[in-house]
């Protein structure tokens, strides 16, 4: 297949999820998304409605909420609570942390029936399904993905983007085997370049989550090899 740069804007997802974020770097963040016109953007729940508001008119730009955020160790009640909150505000898809400690402690019931309270709350609702890989062994992402597979969920997704450990091509070779193709993969952490993004696709991810200026850097890259080859891939 071969992409153009709106295939690339349309498998990005746009994040500006530090603890100290403030207003003013929201307000940068959404003239960004609307000069470039990213597929989707993510915020800490705080800003999420005011993403909202700003994007009320972009039907080309969804806001999504992210849940159990970024550790994933909240109770099961708190994370549907989140996905109420983020339906009824009016967000149009939802990234969650699967509970990590369960799934590492063997805990695979408890980890799939706190997946599917989560699945049951958002009503329809895209659903992505956060593993954090660089935390995993490959036996722990393989449960993880058929754990998220069983769950309803459309998509895993590799990680919050909070760990040193960027998601590598090995973890996606990992999750591809895993899937078997019953859901999709969203990868985030550390994409930077235009390279990885291109290989990454190449094995399956359809789905990219990127911080604004490595996302900004990736379609100027596109945009040069485009203009150098006539192509990106």
């Amino acid at each position: 297949m071969k992409l153009d740069l709106d295939d690339i804007k349309k498998m990005i997802d746009v994040s500006l999820l530090r603890s100290d974020v403030t207003v003013e770097e929201i307000k940068k963040f959404i003239e960004e998304i609307k000069k470039y016109r990213f597929m989707s953007c993510f915020v800490m729940p705080c800003y999420t409605k005011m993403l909202i508001n700003a994007f009320k008119n972009d039907k080309d730009i969804l806001v999504g909420g992210v849940v159990g955020f970024p550790t994933g160790a909240d109770t099961t009640e708190c994370k549907v609570k989140q996905v109420e909150e983020f339906i009824n505000m009016g967000s149009s898809e939802l990234d969650m942390v699967i509970n990590i400690g369960y799934l590492k402690s063997g805990l695979y019931k408890e980890a799939e029936k706190d997946i599917k309270s989560v699945v049951r709350a958002s009503r329809g609702y895209l659903l992505k399904v956060i593993l954090e890989v660089s935390l995993l062994t490959d036996n722990e992402i393989k449960k993880g993905c058929e754990i998220v597979a069983n769950s309803g969920a459309e998509f895993v997704k590799t990680g919050t983007g909070w760990t040193k450990i960027p998601t590598s091509l090995h973890h996606i070779e990992v999750i591809k085997e895993a899937i078997c193709n019953k859901i999709k993969i969203k990868a985030a952490g550390g994409i930077n370049s235009l390279n990885t993004f291109l290989e990454m696709y190449k094995l399956g991810v359809s789905r990219f989550g990127i911080g604004l200026n490595s996302a900004i850097n990736i379609l100027k890259e596109a945009e040069n090899k485009l203009a150098n080859s006539g192509y990106i891939i």
